[in-house]
């Protein structure tokens, strides 16, 4: 059960990961964020893919670059991991609780 959360939060540091290169270093190709993450071409291809689907990037000529909705984004991003953070948290099952045989 948790192991698929675990691969959701990896997918998503990735995808912010290349994110975050497209920020600091638009316009940039698919190889430069292979080659400086260390991921596979697929898996920043995949990345990018999400990435323009949800109208953060969007493909150009020289490669990847921001668009509008990516500042917006950017400054709500933290409120919504640490609403995330704080609701994981509420589901930690006490050490101390009984567990019924």
């Amino acid at each position: 059960m948790i192991d698929r959360l675990e691969k959701e939060v990896d997918m998503l540091e990735r995808h912010l990961q290349v994110l975050k290169m497209v920020i600091e270093n638009e316009p940039i190709g698919i190889v430069k964020m292979s080659n400086e993450t260390g991921y596979p071409h697929h898996k920043v291809r995949y990345s990018l893919r999400v990435l323009e689907e949800e109208n953060l990037i969007e493909p150009s000529s020289q490669g990847a670059i921001t668009t509008e909705r990516t500042h917006e984004f950017v400054d709500e991003l933290g409120e919504k991991l640490d609403q995330t953070v704080e609701k994981l948290g509420t589901m930690r099952i006490d050490d101390t609780a009984e567990v019924e045989n």
